[in-house]
């Protein structure tokens, strides 16, 4: 498919049930009140007491039906419909479980090893971290490989794309085309949107079609030369006649990864089938109640403080116009022109004048626990244990690996689940990475599919490694290399052999036995029982020969 037409609906009507939701997720993952009130009111600023589309069904009604779709009453204060980031706290906690260590990717080549090394450095691990996150919100997200000598002269690097500028074509649920758009300007009514097509030429080869269009909010207009926008004016000089530039390797330069899968809600969507779901697919409701309560409660604090009534006469007068106040943090008060007589401990006094204070319960240990079961039901509908978010800890500073695996099960199941949608979609992609570093940059690398190994999500402490190594030395049941390699997962096999020999050397010198007995002590030759080939304190029989 080519670019888009001129003078379509943008974004595309195939797109319209699944950017409606979008919009609605991104709302409460940005978590702005202003957001979420255009997003379910329609206007930020609405302030009518009742509103036709309340009466609604479907979606329509049911989003004006929301606390964040009511409309403010004249008796309330805009800003005081308070939100907790719920949302976001869940978008960052599924990131930090996927990418908090980062996973071991590797190729049979050597050289192409060092070069992979190179590519895949901090800068791409934060890209699929932050790719991590903003699927968790918008159900999946999109990698693309690009190079730009201006920026990293020397090799191509990850670039993200969310979920909401995509359309994108599947076959059997693989990503075959993609049209990207991002808005480059708005200038009164008009709106100029950078679109750029993803797809095979004829050949297999992927090509990428770039388009500057100039339209409207919901059109995408027409299209202009690529040099109207400073944004684009340097692909006019890389573009061929059809508007293309060739990645001058097999295969698309972009991959989608879902969230998570199964989608429920666009199951029988052509395009929407395909997305992924996000993490906060059916617990809208419960997010707009949480911000309900916590409105409320904040609202009996706020009713609750502590109030004076006082009667005008105790007033002090600010001048004519200016209306009268009392001053409640004054030690002694000047009597009035006007006897006001003693007040009793009620408060109460005479005819002339009283004062008194007023302040109401505040039910804290009711919205307390009418929170607490909300987001714990929204954490677990979304997949996730209230451990993962500091919720219901109850343990000491030390705690095992098995313990937090059992307090943290359903967040490393949804970890698990994520993890296998997302590990071939990111070989595909570092090998594509790979064949345009060598087909733009003319590296000496070998194109390959790497394997990628993601870390455990959990691991034990240092000292408890140390504590399960020691136990399964003395009762000799692992070499040297295994137990070096348990107390340092995160080591190759090279990293664990060197360790080895360096402890083996190391306890050679000071003369030390080898905890594993691998190695005999140095024979005494004054010792009779240490003769040559009699190390082991026998007075005869075989040599010793080391333990393994």
């Amino acid at each position: 498919m080519p670019l888009p037409d001129n003078g379509i609906a943008w974004p595309p009507a195939e797109l319209e049930p699944i950017t409606r939701w979008m919009r609605i997720w991104d709302a409460w993952y940005v978590g702005d009140p202003d957001t979420l009130t255009t997003v379910y009111r329609g206007t930020p600023t609405a302030a009518r007491i009742d509103r036709p589309a309340q009466y609604r069904g479907g979606i329509a009604g049911a989003a004006a039906r929301f606390f964040w779709g009511r409309p403010v009453g004249d008796l309330q204060k805009p800003g005081t419909q308070l939100h907790i980031p719920l949302a976001s706290d869940i978008a960052r906690a599924s990131a930090d479980l996927l990418w908090s260590e980062a996973p071991a990717i590797t190729v049979d080549d050597e050289a192409t090893q060092k070069r992979l090394d190179e590519l895949i450095d901090d800068g791409a691990l934060h890209t699929l971290a932050e790719g991590a996150e903003l699927g968790s919100a918008l159900s999946g997200h999109y990698l693309k490989v690009a190079w730009d000598r201006t920026i990293r002269p020397d090799a191509p690097f990850l670039t993200l794309v969310d979920a909401d500028a995509a359309w994108p074509e599947f076959r059997y649920g693989h990503l075959i085309g993609v049209t990207f758009w991002w808005v480059v300007a708005r200038k009164g009514q008009k709106v100029t949107r950078h679109v750029e097509r993803h797809e095979l030429d004829s050949n297999g080869v992927g090509v990428i079609l770039h388009g500057l269009y100039e339209g409207t909010e919901d059109k995408l207009g027409t299209k202009v030369p690529l040099t109207e926008h400073s944004s684009t004016a340097g692909l006019a000089e890389h573009i061929d006649q059809e508007s293309s530039i060739s990645t001058e390797s097999p295969g698309l330069d972009v991959v989608y990864i879902p969230n998570v899968t199964p989608q429920r809600r666009w199951r029988n969507d052509p395009i929407g089938r395909h997305l992924g779901r996000s993490d906060l697919d059916g617990i809208e409701g419960l997010m707009d109640a949480v911000d309900e309560a916590w409105t409320s409660w904040m609202r009996d604090i706020r009713l609750g403080k502590a109030r004076v009534f006082a009667s005008r006469e105790l007033l002090d007068s600010n001048g004519p116009g200016q209306g009268a106040s009392l001053d409640l943090d004054r030690e002694i008060f000047s009597p009035l022109g006007t006897a006001v007589g003693s007040l009793n401990p009620t408060g109460t006094g005479s005819a002339n004048g009283f004062l008194m204070a007023q302040q109401f319960e505040i039910r804290y240990e009711a919205h307390q626990r009418t929170v607490s079961e909300l987001v714990l039901t929204a954490l677990r509908t979304a997949g996730y244990s209230a451990a993962t978010f500091g919720e219901a800890d109850g343990y000491g500073a030390a705690v095992t690996a098995t313990e937090v695996s059992a307090r943290e099960q359903r967040s490393l199941l949804t970890r698990d689940r994520k993890l296998r949608v997302a590990r071939p979609r990111i070989a595909d992609i570092i090998e594509k990475l790979l064949a345009v570093d060598k087909a733009i940059f003319g590296t000496a690398v070998v194109p390959a599919r790497p394997d990628v190994q993601f870390p455990d999500g959990v691991q034990d402490s240092p000292l408890v490694l140390a504590q399960t190594a020691q136990a399964l030395s003395g009762a000799e049941a692992a070499s040297k290399k295994t137990l070096v390699a348990m107390i340092h997962p995160e080591w190759d096999d090279q990293q664990v052999d060197d360790e080895v020999k360096l402890i083996i050397e190391e306890a050679k010198a000071l003369g030390l036995s080898d905890p594993l007995g691998g190695f005999a002590p140095p024979a005494n030759p004054n010792d009779p029982t240490q003769q040559a080939g009699n190390l082991n304190g026998d007075t005869g029989g075989d040599p010793a020969v080391p333990a393994s």
